[in-house]
């Protein structure tokens, strides 16, 4: 699979009526209106009132991926660059998904000396808390990760766990 980097394209699956459908979209939303700057990525803090209408279920989508990669906490010391740590569910690297939300940003994207006038369909990956694999080189954080084959119901990408319930 190509490398997905933000604000570059990337092929993202979201629900369309009772289908779903895969296109590209651009890795990065608008941050919150007081924050500014460049797109934010990831979503640490689904509580935050600037992204709960971004998720209701019509605005969740699934990004496949067969790895990821996070900078190495330390740089080296013959680089003194922070190094690329590249993680996979196994070393056949078969495809997973990340699970995010989607949007339409009116705005430009792209460099300020070549801007790319809206509008944009863009995404974002929902993270949790690292698993014992990954927090060695990211302690805050890491993707939701979804497996080819997991249970889910008749619903799809915008089904509902119940926090109450167990596997």
């Amino acid at each position: 699979m190509p490398g997905v980097f933000p604000d570059y394209p990337a092929p993202v699956v979201r629900n369309a009526d009772t289908e779903r459908e895969m296109l590209l979209m651009r890795w990065g939303m608008p941050p919150p209106p007081r924050a500014g700057g460049s797109p934010v990525t990831n979503i640490r803090n689904t509580s935050s009132p600037h992204w709960r209408g971004w998720l209701k279920p019509e605005c969740r989508c699934f990004v496949p991926a067969n790895s990821f990669a996070e900078y190495a906490p330390e740089p080296t010391p013959e680089t003194k660059k922070k190094d690329a740590v590249w993680f996979a569910l196994n070393e056949d690297r078969p495809l997973f998904a990340f699970a995010g939300i989607w949007t339409e940003f009116r705005g430009d994207r792209g460099t300020k000396s070549k801007p790319i006038p809206g509008p944009h369909l863009v995404y974002r990956f929902l993270t949790t808390s690292p698993n014992a694999v990954v927090e060695p080189i990211n302690q805050k954080a890491m993707p939701v990760m979804r497996k080819p084959g997991c249970r889910r119901d008749e619903r799809g990408p915008s089904a509902r766990r119940d926090p109450r319930r167990r596997r």
